[in-house]
C-alpha cells in the first residue's frame, strides 16, 4: 500500500477499524470536514467529553427527543375541538384567519373534522382520539403544550429549526449543545445518539444532528437499525486485535503530534477522541442495541410483536437501553411504518385518516410502552421524553380529505422528570388553527430553553465564542416555560 501524504496514510491505515464507520463520529458526517471553533484543550484531562458540572442541580439526566417526522395533525390526536366538528364542511370564518398573511401550500379549504372518536382519560382529563388508545393510558404522565408555534412551513427548514433553532444549516443541534455543556456520562458510548426506524436516513440527514460551529466531537452519532449500529465498526476477520491495537497506537501518536502543532484544530481532537471511542464501541454499541436479553413481556410492551409497530418499538427499546447506559441525548426520528411503500411519514396532504391510522398504530404502543417501562424501572424521574414535530396541520382541509402545514398553532408534549405531569399549557383557538393566547405561544427556542433548564443548564449562560460572537443555543430568543416545570 502506498501513501501520497500524511492525510492519505491516516485514511488508508484507519480502515482496519472501519474508517468509514467514523463518518458518524467526525465533523459533518465526514472524515475531513474543517472545524473552525475555538480550542477546548482545557477540558478535564484534555478530553473534550469529560463530564462537566451543570449550572445548577439538574432535574433529569437524559432526554429522549421523539420527532414525529412529517408533522402529524394533533387535531386528530390530542387537541379535541367540538366547534370544528360542528362547522365541518363550511368556509373558515374570517375571524380565525386574522394574522395569517398567506396559506402554506394549497390555499384555504373547507373546515375538516376527520372521523375520530374522542374520550377523556386519567385524573388529568386529557382528551385523546381513538388513534392513540395506548398513549391515552399514560395520560397522567404527560404535560401538553397546546400553544406551539414555529417559523417556516416546509419540512426541511422547519425540521432544521426544530433541531438547531435556525432555518438554514450551520448551527449546532440541541443535542450537540448538551454534549458540549455536560460532556459524556459513559466513556464507552457517545453522549448524543440518533436513532431511526425504516430503511432510509431521516429527512435532511445529518445537518439535524451536526455540531455546527461547536467542535466536531459534540455532534450526534447515528445508530442504524439492525444489529450493526455503525457501518464497519466490527474488526475485519483477517485483522487480529493486536494488529488493530498497533495501528491505533500509531495513529494516536501521529494525531497527537499534529495536535501539538495545531492546538486550535478541533478536527484533530475529534479524530483522536473518535478513534479511541470507536475502539471501545466495538463492544459497547452492539451490546447497547442488542435486545436478546430483554424479556418477551418487555418486547410486547413496546409492540415489537406487532408487524406495524415492530421497528419503531425496537428503536424505543434501544433508546431506553441507552438511557440506562448514561447517554445524555437520544434523538429518535420516526420513519416509514413497516410494510408501507406509499406512506413514508406523517405528511398527509390527502387521505389523512388512512395516513394517520397507519402512523399512529406504528408509534402508539411503543411510546406508551416507553413511558410505562421507564417508570417501572425508576428511570422516568431522571429522563425527559419530548414528543415533537416540525409543525402541525391545518383545521381546514386540503385535497378533500387531507390537511396542510400549520406553523401557527399545534400540540407537543413532554413527560418525565421535572415536569408537571397531567397538566396542559396554552391552547389553540376554537377550531385549532392558531394559538389562542399569543403570550403563551411556545416557539422552538422556548422548548429548547426548557429542555436545557431541566438538564441543569441556563440557556443564557450556555455560550460558545464563534468568530468573535458569543453564541448560545437559543440564538437571541427563548424563555423557560416555567408552568411546565414541577
Amino acid at each position: 500500500m502506498s501513501f501520497t501524504s500524511r492525510r492519505d496514510f491516516l485514511l488508508k491505515s484507519g480502515l482496519g477499524l472501519g474508517a468509514a464507520s467514523l463518518t458518524g463520529l467526525l465533523p459533518g458526517g465526514g472524515l475531513l470536514h474543517a472545524a473552525t471553533a475555538a480550542d477546548l484543550a482545557g477540558a478535564a484531562g484534555g478530553d473534550p467529553l469529560a463530564p462537566k458540572a451543570p449550572h445548577f442541580p439538574a432535574k433529569v439526566k437524559s432526554v429522549i427527543w421523539l420527532h414525529m417526522n412529517g408533522a402529524p395533525s394533533t387535531l386528530d390526536l390530542f387537541d379535541y375541538k367540538p366547534d370544528l366538528v360542528k362547522l365541518a364542511g363550511q368556509d373558515v370564518p374570517a375571524s380565525f384567519l386574522k394574522g395569517i398573511k398567506t396559506s402554506t401550500q394549497g390555499g384555504v379549504g373547507k373546515l375538516y373534522a376527520g372521523k375520530r372518536d374522542w374520550k377523556q382519560h386519567g385524573e388529568s382529563g386529557h382528551w385523546f382520539s381513538d388513534l392513540v388508545p395506548n398513549i391515552a393510558t399514560q395520560s397522567d404522565k404527560i404535560a401538553f403544550i397546546k400553544s406551539s408555534v414555529t417559523v417556516g412551513a416546509t419540512h426541511d427548514i422547519s425540521i432544521l429549526k426544530l433541531n438547531t433553532g435556525d432555518l438554514s444549516p450551520g448551527r449546532p443541534s440541541l443535542g450537540a449543545w448538551i454534549s458540549y455543556a455536560l460532556g459524556s456520562a459513559n466513556p464507552d458510548l457517545p453522549p448524543y445518539v440518533v436513532l431511526y426506524n425504516g430503511k432510509n436516513e431521516p429527512q435532511a440527514g445529518s445537518v439535524n444532528w451536526n455540531s455546527g460551529f461547536l467542535p466536531a466531537v459534540y455532534q450526534g452519532t447515528a445508530f442504524r437499525p439492525g444489529p450493526s449500529p455503525i457501518f464497519y465498526l466490527e474488526r475485519p476477520d483477517l485483522r487480529t486485535a493486536d494488529q488493530q491495537r498497533t495501528s491505533l497506537d500509531l495513529l494516536r501518536k501521529l494525531n497527537h503530534a499534529g495536535a501539538a502543532k495545531h492546538p486550535s484544530d478541533t478536527e484533530l481532537k475529534a479524530r483522536l477522541r473518535s478513534y479511541d471511542l470507536a475502539d471501545r464501541m466495538q463492544v459497547a454499541a452492539p451490546e447497547a442495541v442488542d435486545l436478546d436479553k430483554e424479556s418477551d413481556a418487555t418486547k410486547a410492551l413496546y409492540g415489537i410483536n406487532d408487524e406495524t409497530s415492530a421497528s419503531y418499538g425496537t428503536t424505543l427499546l434501544r433508546a431506553r437501553r441507552l438511557v440506562e447506559r448514561g447517554v445524555r441525548f437520544i434523538q429518535v426520528v420516526s420513519g416509514a411504518p413497516d410494510g408501507q411503500t406509499e406512506i413514508t411519514s406523517w405528511d398527509a396532504h390527502n387521505d389523512i385518516d388512512k395516513n394517520h391510522s397507519v402512523n399512529a398504530k406504528m408509534i402508539d404502543k411503543p411510546i406508551a410502552g416507553l413511558l410505562a417501562d421507564l417508570q417501572s424501572r425508576g428511570l422516568l424521574d431522571s429522563t425527559l421524553v419530548v414528543w415533537t414535530s416540525e409543525f402541525g396541520r391545518t383545521s381546514y382541509g386540503q385535497s378533500g380529505n387531507g390537511r396542510d402545514h400549520n406553523p401557527w398553532g399545534y400540540t407537543q408534549w413532554v413527560a418525565g422528570g421535572g415536569t408537571k405531569a397531567g397538566s396542559t399549557y396554552g391552547a389553540t383557538d376554537e377550531i385549532g388553527l392558531q394559538v389562542a393566547d399569543k403570550d403563551k405561544a411556545v416557539d422552538t427556542y422556548d422548548l429548547h430553553a426548557t429542555v436545557l433548564h431541566l438538564m441543569g443548564l441556563d440557556h443564557l449562560k450556555t455560550t460558545f465564542l464563534n468568530n468573535g460572537r458569543s453564541e448560545r443555543p437559543t440564538v437571541v430568543y427563548g424563555k423557560v416555560v416555567k408552568d411546565l416545570i414541577a
